[in-house]
């Protein structure tokens, strides 16, 4: 499941909507919709997310917040490391070769040093 993927599940369920009444809602089919869910399809188009947040009616800073989920939720991520420093490549291999066996609390601790080097929520005029 992607991240995206988690929070469209929790806000269906917390509203009381079916997968079957949320995909017809917003275009798709329920399989689909279930495969986006559960992290079996790539990262949904802009549009898609935008039907999303206007079907919750999700304003401001949460809309936005499910905008960044969705941007972080591609299953397959590619990291493109030439031109970079050594580190960087090996860095990318590393992750990608142990990221299967990191529990969520190591998880969390890597996402807090990426945060504390290059905060996504910071304002550029702070």
């Amino acid at each position: 499941m992607t991240p995206f993927g988690e929070k469209i599940r929790a806000l269906r369920k917390d509203r009381g909507v079916t997968m079957k009444q949320m995909a017809q809602a917003i275009g798709v089919s329920a399989p689909y919709l279930s495969a986006l869910e559960n992290g079996k399809r790539g990262q949904p188009s802009w549009y898609l997310v935008q039907r999303i947040i206007a079907y919750f009616n999700i304003i401001w800073d949460d809309a936005e917040d499910i905008v960044e989920l969705a941007r972080l939720s591609h299953p397959r991520a590619v990291i493109d490391t030439s031109g970079l420093s050594p580190r960087a490549t090996e860095l990318a291999n590393r992750l990608a070769d142990s990221i299967s066996r990191l529990s969520d609390a190591d998880l969390q601790r890597h996402l807090q040093l990426l945060d504390q080097a290059d905060p996504v929520d910071q304002d550029p005029k702070e």
